[in-house]
């Protein structure tokens, strides 16, 4: 039997290890018009300006002694700016599997394990090749202002929810959407927005939780040049953006009382003026506005200087519909469901067939109480199609935080609140107090988790 016909694609290996150079590069060249390889990654920057190489295979460590992975995030990074085209395969070690996770967000097609076997190397190679010819094809999409987000469950929690969207999208009514994070609570502020008579003008979000006190008013009301030191342009805000359409503030709950104060203002007159600016201008919104944080609490009577109090005069602004968002285990009829949906979405990201989920992942996946909500479980979906070539997606392929434990009769109950308290503390202790690693595994961000830290005094 002859050799393969190559292919007519250029190859590119950087690793600094020149047996894995040599190895892999006899072993491609059976199949590939050319195979070139490289021991100082320096030369990425002149090696693909020079030449076009279809894939690059990129070890993740260079340095002696250095094992996190960094290195292989910064020229992977680099090479997406010369050549965005270029498919990037990390070569990695077991312990940087995760990080290679990470990577393959960012933009990375695959990875490949060292000690890899050979016919895995060249399909991962082929996948990426495969996956560049994909995107050069044209791709049918739905019209600008015709899109609809995707609402999935059919629980009687979630029902409600289409309930109230039905009865007030329709309205001009200010919206106060409650939950829990990761629970879906933009997706519910976008279904209103695409379900309104404003759906063709914009949906404009602001996550306000982010905005610090120099930053609030020029994102949200503009400024003018020479407002301040860094104006070096006028710049139009949020406000008169969403002019005709939606105005999404997120994260409400974080601001302060000085913000409180000058977004009820705004509110309140449905004009703005911009920093620096005596001009008043009349807007047009439809308020949508979200939050974690128990409002209510909030706005109830404390010192004015405290801070995590809030206005009650603007709470009853904002709230003259409120829809409360489910928690994902107080809707776990509709796991299954929304798994399929991430199956579907993340294999065809992937480029790679779709699994099925086995029954015992499925009993799994009901088991644990999904403190990142849907969130986390997007997240663990998209793990698992990454790392599994299985057709059938089993419990271990899911990596998830620590399952409750059976309760004996022994056992005393615990409240959700204390089960939430121990989760959290496990996280802690397995990335060892890395709040970063830890909100990240828990799906929630670094805000929620330093919330629930003061809440449990951890």
């Amino acid at each position: 039997m002859g050799n393969p016909a190559k292919q007519p694609y250029h190859i590119l290996i950087i690793d600094d290890d020149v047996d894995v150079l040599h190895s892999a590069r006899m072993f491609l060249k059976q199949y590939f018009e050319r195979v070139d390889t490289q021991e100082d990654p320096s030369q990425i920057n002149s090696l693909i300006s020079k030449n076009h190489y279809d894939v690059v295979l990129l070890d993740m460590n260079f340095r002696r002694g250095e094992h996190d992975g960094r290195e292989g995030l910064y020229w992977l990074e680099r090479i997406r700016t010369i050549d965005p085209k270029t498919g990037v395969i990390l070569i990695t070690a077991y312990g940087d599997i995760d990080l290679a996770v990470e990577a393959m967000r960012l933009g990375a097609a695959n990875f490949v394990l060292k000690p890899w076997k050979n016919q895995k190397l060249l399909e991962s190679v082929e996948a990426a090749l495969r996956r560049k010819a994909s995107d050069r094809q044209p791709k049918k999409g739905i019209a600008k202002g015709q899109e609809m987000p995707e609402m999935i469950g059919q629980s009687e929690p979630i029902r409600r929810v289409y309930e109230l969207i039905g009865k007030v999208a329709a309205t001009d009514a200010n919206v106060l959407i409650l939950g829990e994070n990761g629970t879906g609570k933009d997706l519910v502020a976008q279904t209103l927005h695409y379900r309104s008579i404003r759906k063709n003008n914009p949906f404009i979000r602001v996550d306000v939780g982010a905005l610090t006190s120099t930053l609030f008013e020029s994102e949200l009301f503009g400024h003018v040049k020479g407002a301040f030191t860094d104006a070096y342009q006028d710049k139009v805000g949020k406000f008169e953006l969403a002019s005709g359409g939606t105005l999404f503030l997120d994260e409400i709950g974080n601001l302060s009382l000085p913000q409180q104060a000058k977004l009820l203002t705004a509110l309140q007159n449905r004009k703005i003026s911009q920093v620096g600016s005596n001009q008043v201008v009349a807007v047009d919104i439809r308020l949508i506005c979200a939050t974690n944080m128990p409002l209510y609490e909030m706005a109830s009577d404390q010192p004015v200087n405290q801070e995590g109090v809030f206005r009650q005069d603007l709470l009853y602004r904002i709230n003259t519909v409120e829809i409360t968002v489910p928690p994902l285990r107080e809707r776990l009829d509709d796991l299954p469901l929304l798994a399929e949906h991430f199956l579907t979405q993340y294999a065809e990201k992937y480029h790679k067939p779709q699994p099925t989920l086995s029954e015992a992942a499925i009993r799994h996946l009901t088991r644990y109480p999904w403190p990142g909500n849907i969130r986390e479980l997007q997240h663990a979906i998209e793990r698992a199609i990454i790392l599994s070539d299985q057709p059938e997606l089993q419990s271990q392929d899911f990596a998830l935080g620590v399952m409750p434990e059976t309760v004996t009769t022994a056992d005393s109950p615990k409240t959700l609140d204390e089960n939430e308290r121990n989760f959290i503390k496990q996280a802690l202790d397995r990335n060892q107090g890395n709040i970063t690693q830890t909100a990240k595994e828990l799906g929630i961000t670094r805000t929620a988790l330093y919330r629930r830290l003061e809440k449990y005094g951890l």
